[in-house]
């Protein structure tokens, strides 16, 4: 639960800021819209890997370069993954949920009443008035579509948990440990009940969205 609350919450903050950026006209915008949606578009696993290895590693990770490059060779190199390891996954799930995030949030952007933008501009609104008083309240569904559908799939995430900790340092969730308890354990009783609560909370989660989808239909139709 903390592991997906804090990934869901942390990824639809960055999702909203991202695309309220691209939401402008720039120059090469749909280069750069590419370019933010290329983590949701590599294999769980890889991108696992490629965070364990060219980012973690406290011998000739990314990270410890950095800090090497900026306080010197006394800087310290820690073992991200031993001494952060939540953190180590949460950040590695939140750099490829947040494009997707982004996209549902940009789709509720550019599906704003641009006339009534312009019309409270004209009559002296802020941007911040504008962004809290008639941005955010068209967006409260799709926020909550892209939270319940982030929920969805990041309740199911295995790939970065075994691939970063291996399960291990507190950071188990639930289809790790329906593994676990079937492969290790070989309770196929109890991993077979854990299963079927994931369906049916899985199921709950996903009617709750639909029903967001739908009620989002109907309100563009009018």
């Amino acid at each position: 639960m903390l592991l997906t609350a804090a990934i869901v919450l942390i990824s639809l903050f960055l999702g909203l800021c991202i695309a309220l950026l691209l939401d402008r006209k720039f120059r090469g915008q749909g280069i750069v819209r590419t370019m933010m949606i290329t983590p949701f578009l590599i294999v769980p696993v890889a991108a696992a890997l490629l965070w364990k290895h060219a980012l973690y590693n406290p011998e000739y990770g990314l990270l410890n370069g950095m800090l090497t490059k900026v306080f010197g060779k006394g800087a310290p190199q820690p073992d991200w993954i031993s001494q952060h390891p939540m953190w180590s996954v949460i950040i590695a799930i939140v750099w490829q949920w947040t494009p997707f995030m982004m996209l549902i949030l940009l789709a509720g952007l550019q599906s704003r009443p641009m006339d009534v933008v312009e019309a409270a501009k004209i009559d002296g609104a802020s941007t911040w008035q504008i962004f809290t008083h008639m941005t955010l309240p068209h967006l409260r569904q799709y926020i909550e579509l892209a939270g319940l559908l982030g929920s969805i799939y990041v309740v199911q995430n295995f790939d970065h948990v075994f691939t970063i900790t291996g399960g291990g340092l507190g950071t188990a969730n639930l289809p790790y440990y329906i593994y676990q308890t079937f492969y290790t354990a070989h309770d196929y009783g109890l991993a077979s009940a854990a299963g079927v609560i994931v369906v049916i909370l899985t199921n709950i989660v996903s009617t709750i969205a639909l029903r967001t989808v739908f009620s989002i239909f109907r309100e563009e139709k009018r």
